[in-house]
């Protein structure tokens, strides 16, 4: 009798074992899981915070091209104002109009135009 106690006693803790290294097989299959997806996150975190370092240099960026936009705007504004105010004709005196001379020219990509007085300009080979 005491050896039937002893053996079912003994099936008993078998059993719990097996349990308890199932549940920490599976436990330890979570943990690998967990630690993949953690260093899945600290990848893209660190991707992200580089991303996210450019971004202040680009800010600066924009913020310098809009100062220039904005000023090439005045500048169009004011010109604008002042052929309504004055009319084209005292802007004249600074256009320099262009001619093309198209003797001894191989390729439209070779010229470059090349201003002279007010009656012609004339196109040089690069």
């Amino acid at each position: 009798m005491y050896r039937d106690w002893q053996e079912e006693k003994a099936q008993e803790i078998g059993k719990k074992q097996e349990e308890i290294e199932n549940k920490i097989e599976v436990v330890d299959a979570l943990a690998v899981k967990l630690l993949q997806r953690f260093n899945y996150s600290v990848s893209t975190m660190k991707t992200t915070s580089q991303h996210l370092s450019e971004v202040h240099t680009l800010q600066v960026e924009l913020g310098e091209l809009k100062g220039r936009l904005t000023e090439v705007l005045s500048n169009c504004d004011a010109l604008c104002k002042r052929i309504t105010a004055e009319g084209p004709e005292p802007l004249w005196s600074s256009i320099k109009p262009f001619a093309v001379d198209t003797a001894n020219r191989s390729s439209p990509l070779d010229q470059r135009v090349v201003p002279t007085d007010q009656s012609s300009t004339s196109i040089e080979k690069n």
